[in-house]
């Protein structure tokens, strides 16, 4: 059977995305071809509607390369399309928990990412310094200062899409210092949220705190002071093509640590009721929101795409059977996630 050709994207360093799907590739043994470019038209590759990184270039129905984005679709599709080592639990329970571990990390931790990057001074100093030194290492420095200097601002003025301000800074980072400890603590016991082996959501908190631990000054500290062990567990999560795949590597519904439970203690406090309340207002036509995440008002505009992903974590749990779906209630209820399957939006 001959080789598949290798997978080409297009990502940066500063991605967490990017870092996500480059660790995801690396496990699963997937060839790869991986080029550090800004946004903007590549020769020889189509363009996405959607300028996002990273940025595949697969095969579509008619057999062109057609551009791709969206980690956690791609993360699926590459299941189907690709044999071995999956990066998906082979418990329907599992399956689901890992789903919204994954969905919690890709949005939710990555307002912490956001945050700090953009929030404070030091931060900023470094990542207007180094960013747009990633895709144009050869630029002089006055350039570069310049490029960094129109980034910044762009991001700092953008601060408010992830719903950070002077009140809800406050939340995201008390609830950086709570997803530390939790991690912290389950990975005295697994090396892996989903066991022995990675899921889906291992690689997407190792995503995001490929910034929060290892880039921005802030948060690195704070993980340094807080969590050492998950610093050390960002840096092993980089290259997993050697680590054993064995089946019996993966945490089961009769195997459930506290600890993942408090993970989902975290799920239930802090991105549910954002979650909700998104859903609602945009289904009300309404441009921003509000609720209430640790006893203080959030508010920001509405997510269209945190709307599908309710809706597509929804549909996870409408595929269970029955006795999967009451095992899964059952745990949602525990743990404060109950309004996740069952809350009016």
């Amino acid at each position: 059977m001959a080789e598949k050709a290798p997978v080409w994207l297009r990502g940066a360093p500063g991605s967490p995305y990017t870092r996500k799907m480059l660790s995801l590739l690396r496990y699963r043994h997937i060839a790869y071809r991986y080029m550090i470019r800004p946004h903007g038209a590549i020769e020889g590759f189509p363009s996405p509607k959607v300028q996002l990184l990273p940025t595949f270039y697969l095969p579509g129905a008619d057999g062109q390369l057609e551009a791709v984005v969206d980690s956690s679709p791609l993360i699926r599709r590459f299941e189907k399309e690709y044999e071995g080592r999956s990066a998906i639990p082979s418990d329907p329970v599992m399956r689901f928990i890992d789903d919204l571990l994954e969905d919690f990390a890709d949005e939710w931790l990555t307002k912490a990412m956001f945050h700090y990057r953009w929030a404070f001074a030091p931060d900023i100093a470094q990542a207007a310094a180094i960013l747009p030194r990633w895709t144009a290492i050869t630029a002089d420095d006055d350039h570069a200062k310049k490029l960094g200097d129109f980034f910044s601002k762009r991001q700092i003025d953008r601060l408010y899409v992830v719903g950070s301000n002077d009140v809800t800074g406050k939340i995201i980072e008390a609830n950086y210092v709570k997803y530390l400890t939790a991690l912290n603590a389950h990975l005295l016991l697994h090396p892996f949220l989903m066991g022995a082996r990675p899921g889906t959501s291992d690689f997407a908190a190792f995503g995001q705190l490929t910034q929060l631990t290892h880039f921005d000054p802030t948060p690195s500290a704070l993980t340094l002071k807080h969590a050492p062990r998950v610093y050390a567990w960002v840096e092993i999560m980089e290259d997993l093509s050697g680590l054993d795949a064995s089946e019996a590597g993966w945490i089961t519904r009769a195997t459930l640590p506290d600890t993942l439970k408090q993970m989902l203690r975290l799920v239930g406090t802090a991105y549910l009721p954002l979650l909700l309340a998104n859903a609602r207002a945009i289904n009300a036509g309404e441009k921003s929101m509000t609720t209430t995440i640790d006893g203080a008002t959030w508010t920001q505009d509405v997510m269209p795409y945190q709307a599908k992903c309710l809706l597509w974590l929804r549909h996870a749990f409408a595929d269970l059977n029955e006795a999967d779906q009451k095992f899964v209630q059952s745990l949602l209820d525990e743990t404060g996630c109950r309004d996740l399957i069952s809350g009016k939006v």
